[in-house]
């Protein structure tokens, strides 16, 4: 058995899934579910890309926060990839505390690597 962590392009939560993005979400999908058919040990995880220029943009255009934006489009994904059957074992934002965590901790390992 082998364990395989898969991934999909992480959308910007700045905007609406659009056809382009389905087809690489249901396709990762398929492929997911045919390695759990074999016996493998499977983590799907995805999330919505909420860091940068446009999602500021965008939300200072819609007089809302950029937390606002990202809960808005978060939940709009996430109802999207159900409407779609796209199931991953866990859909976040690179927004939360988990998130900055880990990414601070790798930092932090990475610069004593280093030394």
């Amino acid at each position: 058995m082998r364990k395989i962590l898969i991934t999909s392009a992480l959308p910007y939560a700045n905007g609406s899934i659009h056809l382009g993005h389905l087809v690489e979400y249901i396709q990762t999908d398929i492929w997911v579910r045919f390695q759990r058919l074999n016996k493998h040990e499977v983590h799907y995880v995805c999330a919505d890309d909420t860091h940068g220029t446009p999602i500021m943009i965008k939300a200072q255009n819609e007089n809302i926060t950029p937390e606002k934006l990202i809960d808005n489009v978060h939940k709009e994904h996430s109802k999207d990839f159900e409407d779609f059957f796209v199931s991953f074992d866990n859909f976040y934002s690179t927004n939360s505390k988990e998130n900055k965590f880990f990414s601070e901790d790798n930092l932090i390992n990475l610069m004593h690597l280093k030394k």
